[in-house]
């Protein structure tokens, strides 16, 4: 499975910016696609996820605010940002996982997303 992610860039904060994503390869295989974001020095922390049967994780710190929304006849997900702030500011990186596996087993090249005035 390869994975191509497509947005990110700059943006002023309280504004909006949508991430897309696009699956290919052995599609079949994935029962979850999502989205993760990783700052310099830390850990690569969810932001949201959505499995083929839609449901849906977000992280603590983006609830309210992004969406993420998936169009399997595309097999693609997006994350829609909305009151975007600094502390969002990451590269975002497109995930899909395996039936059978708790975690993403591969990994988009990851965007940038800066939140700055």
């Amino acid at each position: 499975v390869q994975l191509q992610a497509f947005g990110g860039g700059l943006v002023q904060p309280g504004g909006s910016l949508r991430l897309s994503c696009t699956a290919s390869g052995r599609v079949g295989s994935i029962s979850a696609m999502g989205w993760y974001r990783q700052t310099p020095g830390s850990q690569r922390i969810l932001v949201a996820s959505m499995t083929n049967g839609a449901l849906i994780t977000y992280g603590e710190s983006v609830k309210g605010r992004f969406t993420i929304s998936r169009d399997n006849a595309k097999n693609t997900v997006y994350l829609q940002m909305d009151s975007l702030k600094s502390d969002d500011t990451a590269v975002y990186y497109c995930s899909a996982r395996d039936y059978g596996l708790r975690y993403p087993n591969y990994w988009g090249q990851g965007t940038q997303v800066t939140v700055s005035s």
